[in-house]
């Protein structure tokens, strides 16, 4: 592994098994939620992962924090394979490495205040004594732009964008080095949005962290991103410095996600050209031949539906298209 690499996947693939019977469960299919995903991230950047709804990023993001384990494929976090830890040996690394999760309201114990909520990390992985979690809770709430009094409310007394806050702090209890971070603004408002981001932003600077930025939106992670990686259908189409995949969109998927993102000059946006996909992302159960993406693509040939595209790389570009091969 590249010592400059905090987290290395190689050929992530996770399939759901579907069964049939109550009693005697039998199994007749697998839903391909992922399907050999490679990345690694360097100590410090964020890397972006973007994608509809149902392409997987949810699922890579929990398989990289071993939420739920592969199927197939090793996951190299500070030079160690988590899916070869034992349980004991785990349970060190877990401190190092924290979720930040898409709802605040669903993601917080509305029967613990948010001293508890924020120092129970502290207590269960033995970072604090007791008596010194509240001051550290305090310490925490601070970081996040809250003030420590707040500690003694309950979730129902905060709006989204700080329940969001109190999420994050929750996740710096353990001072982890890497965040994945899945849809952490999609269920707020814009102008909140904006400060959570800024949020991660500067905690990013300060603290030294390295982040996987999960979202379905290319212009949530523009400036947050130093990388973005394009998913669809369980597999990464197109990944490339963020100037880079703004700049020169290159996958067909890529330019068609970008065309929906709107610009902010009127006579811009009335001249540019839209690419509209037709129809849904077809099911993970019974995934199309070849590209994932072919009975969608505007620019789709015969060998498109046959054989899946290999990557290939250019100046730190990877794009999986036949158009490129």
């Amino acid at each position: 592994m590249n010592n400059d690499l905090l987290l290395e996947v190689k050929d992530l693939t996770k399939y759901f098994p579907v069964t049939r019977g109550l009693i005697l469960e039998r199994k007749i299919a697998d839903v391909k939620a992922v399907d050999g995903v490679n990345f690694g991230i360097r100590r410090g950047e964020t890397l972006g992962l973007v994608g509809e709804s149902g392409s997987g990023k949810t699922t890579v993001g929990k398989c990289v924090l071993h939420i739920i384990p592969p199927t197939v494929g090793e996951v190299y976090f500070e030079g160690s394979d988590l899916c070869r830890l034992e349980d004991e040996n785990l349970r060190r690394v877990r401190p190092r490495m924290q979720p930040i999760y898409q709802d605040p309201y669903g993601s917080l114990n509305p029967r613990m205040t948010v001293d508890g909520i924020v120092g129970e990390p502290l207590l269960v992985h033995s970072l604090a004594r007791r008596k010194d979690v509240r001051e550290r809770v305090g310490e925490l709430l601070k970081l996040v732009g809250l003030e420590p009094e707040m500690g003694r409310r309950y979730p129902h007394m905060f709006s989204g964008g700080q329940r969001q806050r109190i999420g994050i702090a929750r996740a710096l209890a353990t001072q982890p080095a890497f965040l994945v971070c899945d849809e952490p603004v999609s269920a707020l408002d814009v102008s909140i949005q904006a400060q959570i981001i800024n949020l991660l932003a500067e905690l990013q600077e300060r603290l030294g962290l390295t982040l996987l930025f999960i979202a379905h939106d290319l212009s949530v992670v523009r400036h947050i991103s130093d990388r973005i990686a394009v998913m669809y259908l369980g597999r990464i189409m197109e990944l490339a410095p963020s100037g880079d995949l703004y700049l020169h969109p290159m996958h067909p998927y890529t330019r068609a996600l970008l065309s929906a993102v709107p610009i902010p000059d009127p006579v811009l946006e009335r001249e540019r050209k839209r690419m509209l996909l037709t129809g849904e992302i077809p099911s993970p159960l019974n995934p199309p031949s070849g590209c994932g993406f072919h009975p969608r693509c505007y620019e789709r040939q015969d060998i498109c539906s046959q054989v899946a595209p290999s990557v290939t790389e250019k100046d730190g570009h990877m794009v999986a298209c036949h158009l490129f091969a």
